[in-house]
């Protein structure tokens, strides 16, 4: 396994991140615990969880999962550098969503219960919010964080801009802010390369690439489509972007093949080739996806392959960060 700083922080990372939105709706509680305890062999440290996931009111069902499996105790806990987020709706109250002061603390003790543990290593704001400002929400991570109950801060979905104002009110407060964005970022969605990527670096943020395979997109969905096992790739919005998409997909199967690896590995590993980027998330259902994961680690993809996976899915504009991809 391949570690990485976590930003511009002293935290030791593993370059795969295991999600763990599966934990529940789609992977059983036993399946959960093998995959955790097989991520722990194969090496990877840095799991990622949020409160809301398990997708049921208030009842979250995947931090729950963790919790049991951490509460087995063998050094699970102290192995692993722990994720979770805070905004999402956890109640039908007014006061049951957002970054208010008073649902972050609640939300930080709430999660603390659910996964059985003392301290969140990143406590991440899962969506910005318009209507809080930054003055009460560094509050109340500071407040977090002088308890010894969180470690370090993390932002999601967050455009160039809200981490430029995040950190700008941390350091007014004498705070570290910030340490790590975690946005949709591959192939087929490369927005974020416009601002938000260079204000994470210009900031010392750690990227964590979440949807790093496009909803199986770029995981071998023509082939697995042709031999009737498509997975998500052959679902609803997958579907329709996987016809609008299909020749660059085509390509890019053909050129995987070429290169003799899995399409997966070389959408992670084209991930792991770009500035910037700490650890991408991959969320397996099945060991065997876990297993298959590893081999991005590697694959080391040729100038020739970068350049060609540019050809196939175009980054905005003219390539690179603003203003000079749409104005220069």
């Amino acid at each position: 396994m391949e570690y990485t700083n976590l930003g511009r922080t002293g935290l030791s990372v593993s370059r795969l991140c295991l999600g763990t939105m599966n934990f529940g709706p789609k992977t059983t509680e036993p399946d959960s615990f093998a995959i955790m305890d097989r991520a722990i062999e194969h090496g990877i440290n840095f799991f990622d969880t949020a409160n809301v996931y398990g997708w049921k009111l208030g009842e979250g069902i995947t931090e729950n999962i963790i919790g049991r499996w951490i509460a087995q105790g063998g050094g699970r806990r102290e192995k692993i550098v722990l994720a979770t987020k805070v905004y999402g709706k956890m109640q039908d109250w007014p006061n049951g969503q957002g970054l208010s002061a008073r649902h972050i603390i609640a939300e930080a003790n709430a999660s603390l219960r659910r996964l059985q543990t003392d301290y969140i290593d990143l406590y991440q704001m899962h969506h910005i919010s318009r209507s809080t400002p930054w003055e009460e929400i560094w509050q109340a991570m500071e407040v977090l964080v002088a308890q010894g109950k969180v470690l370090y801060i993390g932002s999601s979905n967050f455009a160039g801009w809200h981490i430029a104002a995040a950190q700008e009110s941390a350091r007014r407060r004498n705070f570290l802010g910030l340490v790590a964005e975690q946005c949709i970022y591959n192939l087929m969605a490369r927005t974020v390369e416009l601002e938000v990527l260079p204000a994470a670096r210009q900031y010392g943020l750690g990227i964590i690439p979440w949807s790093p395979l496009h909803g199986g997109l770029l995981s071998g969905a023509l082939a697995k489509l042709a031999a009737g096992a498509a997975g998500r790739s052959g679902e609803g919005r997958s579907a329709s972007d996987l016809e609008k998409h299909r020749a660059s997909i085509e390509a890019f199967e053909k050129l995987a093949a070429e290169l003799g690896a899995d399409p997966a590995n070389v959408a992670l590993a084209w991930l792991l080739a770009q500035e910037g980027v700490t650890a991408p998330i991959i969320g397996p259902r099945t060991l065997e996806q876990l297993d298959g994961a590893l081999g991005a680690l590697d694959l080391k993809l040729e100038d020739e392959t970068l350049t060609r996976l540019d050809e196939l899915f175009p980054p905005v504009g003219n390539g690179g960060p603003g203003p000079e991809a749409w104005a220069w």
